[in-house]
C-alpha cells in the first residue's frame, strides 16, 4: 500500500453512515428504523451512553527536556503554540515520566502501573503483558474511537501487544523503537478497524522515501494522520494518542542524527548545526500542536476535548547535541537515562476550556501512571483494580486533591540497575545494588547537589524500606550491578 499525503487516510466510518441514516429517517417522520434494525437500537443506546463524554488527546514528545519549552523557561527555542496551550490551561512543575528511557515510560503511561510493577522496565524486546489493561482498551470497550500515530515500542509483530491488539482502532507508526530513529523511513506500520473493510497490521510503504530519498518527513505523516482522524471521528468520543519521535536523535547517524527538513527559523543563528536542527525540530513540533488545536477549534470540538502534552523522559545527548547548550534540563540535575530529576521530571500541560482553570501553574506531584485513572474518570469509567496510579482530575479542575501518592518510584536497567523514590520533598537514589542511598531535599535543593543522607538516618531507613517493597520481582528485569548484567548478557549471547 502506498501512503499518499494528499489523499484522506481514513474513509467515512460505518458508524457515521448509520448515524446519518437514523438522522434522515427521523427528519422525515419515520420511526428511525429502530424496530426493523436491531443494530440501530444498539446504536441508540450507545449514543445515549456516550453523549457528552469528552474527547481525550495525549501528545507525547520524545526526549524533550524539562527546560526546552518557553513556558518552562526556555529562552532560545521558539514554542509559541505550546506556550499558548499552557496559558489557556494548567502547567505542572512537578510531573514525572514513568522512566528515564522510552519503552518503560510508555508502558507506565498506557497501563497505570509504575515501573516497579509493569511488565516492561527497560528498552528491550519484551512485549506488554496481556493481563495489563491499556487506557485504549478501557476507552474502546466503553465506545470510544481510538487511534495512535507515532512510536509504540510495546510489542513487535507476532506478539499479542501490537497497538491493534491493545485497544486501538486506527494505527500508523513504528512498532520498534530502533526503527523509530529514522525520520525518513521507507515504511511504517498500519492497521485500521474503521474502514469499510478492516485493514490488518501491515507495512505501509512511504513512496517518497524509497532508495534513500527524503520525500516524506515521518513527523508530518503522523500529523496528517492525526488531523484526518479527528475530522472523521468528530461524531463520536475519541482517544487520540500522538507519540511523536521529535526531538529524539537518529542514533545510527551519530553526530548528524538531528534530522529535520530545514533548520529554519534558526538558519542564521551562530549555533552548532546540530543545535539549530534540534531547535527546528522542537519548533516544528510546536507548530503542529498549533495545527491540531486550530482544527479542534474549526470543528467546534475545543470545549469537549481534553488535551495533554508531555515528554517521555529527559533530554538526550546524542545526534551531536549537548543538553547544556539550551539548558535543556532547566535547573535540574541529569538527562535521559538518569534517575536524577533531569532524567524523569518532564513538562506537562493540560487544557480543557471551561473545566481546567486557565493560566495556572501547579505544584501537584503526579506521574505517567496517573494518566489512566485520570482519563478513566474524565470518561466516567472505573479504572482497573490493582494499578499504581490515582486520578488527578480534582487537581486538573483546580480543586483540592485529597488522594495523594505516598511515594513515586522509578527503576532503570541499563549498565546496572538504579532505583529512585520520592516521598514528599525527600528523594532517595541508589545507583547500583549494594551501594548506599543518596538523599536529597528537593524543596531546598532542586538541583540535587547536596547529599544529606548522613544527617537524616531515619529518613534513609524509611525510604530504603519503601524501595524494597515498591517493586515486584521480574525475571526480565532483576536488580543487578553493572558487572552482573554484563556477565548475564555474555552468557546469553553464548547460548
Amino acid at each position: 500500500m502506498l501512503f499518499e499525503m494528499n489523499s484522506p487516510l481514513l474513509p467515512w466510518p460505518a458508524f457515521v453512515r448509520l448515524v446519518c441514516k437514523v438522522a434522515v429517517l427521523c427528519l422525515i417522520g419515520l420511526p428511525c428504523g429502530f424496530a426493523a434494525d436491531p443494530r440501530a437500537s444498539v446504536l441508540q443506546a450507545k449514543i445515549a451512553a456516550l453523549q457528552g463524554r469528552p474527547n481525550i488527546i495525549f501528545i507525547l514528545a520524545d526526549d524533550l527536556g524539562y527546560g526546552e519549552l518557553g513556558c518552562y523557561g526556555q529562552e532560545k527555542i521558539k514554542t509559541p503554540h505550546l506556550d499558548k496551550l499552557a496559558s489557556e490551561g494548567m502547567r505542572f512543575t512537578q510531573f514525572y515520566a514513568g522512566s528515564p528511557v522510552c519503552a518503560p515510560s510508555r508502558a507506565v503511561l498506557m497501563t497505570g502501573l509504575h515501573v516497579g510493577h509493569v511488565s516492561i522496565r527497560g528498552n528491550g524486546v519484551v512485549p506488554l503483558a496481556t493481563n495489563e489493561t491499556t487506557i485504549a482498551e478501557l476507552l474502546h470497550d466503553a465506545g470510544y474511537q481510538t487511534a495512535i500515530f507515532g512510536k509504540w515500542g510495546l510489542g513487535l509483530t507476532n506478539t499479542p501487544s501490537t497497538p491493534d491488539l491493545r485497544g486501538f482502532d486506527e494505527w500508523l507508526g513504528f512498532l520498534d523503537q530502533n526503527h523509530a530513529h529514522d525520520y525518513y523511513p521507507g515504511y511504517v506500520w498500519r492497521s485500521s478497524k474503521l474502514s469499510a473493510e478492516i485493514e490488518p497490521l501491515q507495512p505501509t510503504v512511504l513512496a517518497g522515501n524509497q532508495n534513500g530519498a527524503h520525500g516524506l518527513y515521518v513527523h508530518d505523516v503522523f500529523t496528517r494522520a492525526a488531523t484526518n482522524f479527528i475530522r472523521g471521528a468528530k461524531y463520536k468520543p475519541f482517544l487520540l494518542y500522538l507519540p511523536y519521535t521529535i526531538p529524539h536523535a537518529n542514533n545510527e547517524l551519530k553526530d548528524q542524527g538531528m534530522q529535520v527538513p530545514s533548520d529554519a527559523p534558526y538558519t542564521g543563528e551562530a549555533w552548532p548545526q546540530a543545535e539549530k536542527n534540534k531547535a527546528a525540530m522542537i519548533t516544528r513540533l510546536d507548530h503542529d500542536v498549533g495545527s491540531i488545536m486550530a482544527q479542534l477549534k474549526s470543528l467546534r470540538l475545543e470545549s469537549n476535548t481534553v488535551v495533554f502534552f508531555a515528554s517521555d523522559n529527559g533530554p538526550h545527548k546524542e545526534g551531536g547535541v549537548n543538553p547544556d547548550f539550551f539548558k535543556s534540563s532547566g535547573a535540574l540535575r541529569g538527562i535521559k537515562r538518569d534517575v536524577y530529576e533531569g532524567g524523569i521530571r518532564v513538562p506537562m500541560i493540560a487544557r480543557w476550556p471551561g473545566k481546567i482553570p486557565a493560566g495556572i501553574s501547579s505544584t501537584q506531584i503526579w506521574s505517567f501512571c496517573d494518566f489512566l485513572p485520570t482519563a478513566a474518570e474524565i470518561a466516567g469509567l472505573t479504572p482497573p483494580h490493582h494499578i499504581d496510579g490515582i486520578s488527578m482530575l480534582p487537581a486538573l479542575l483546580g480543586k483540592r486533591q485529597t488522594n495523594q501518592h505516598s511515594f513515586v518510584y522509578w527503576e532503570f536497567h541499563e549498565k546496572g540497575s538504579r532505583q529512585a523514590i520520592r516521598s514528599g520533598n525527600w528523594k532517595a537514589i541508589r545507583l547500583s545494588p549494594g551501594l548506599p542511598l543518596e538523599l536529597y531535599d528537593l524543596q531546598s535543593d532542586l538541583g540535587e547537589t547536596n547529599n544529606v543522607a548522613a544527617a537524616n538516618p531515619s529518613v534513609v531507613k524509611r525510604l530504603d524500606a519503601l524501595l524494597k517493597s515498591a517493586r515486584s520481582e521480574s525475571a526480565h528485569w532483576p536488580l543487578r550491578a553493572a558487572a552482573q548484567q554484563a556477565a548475564a548478557r555474555k552468557a546469553q549471547a553464548s547460548q
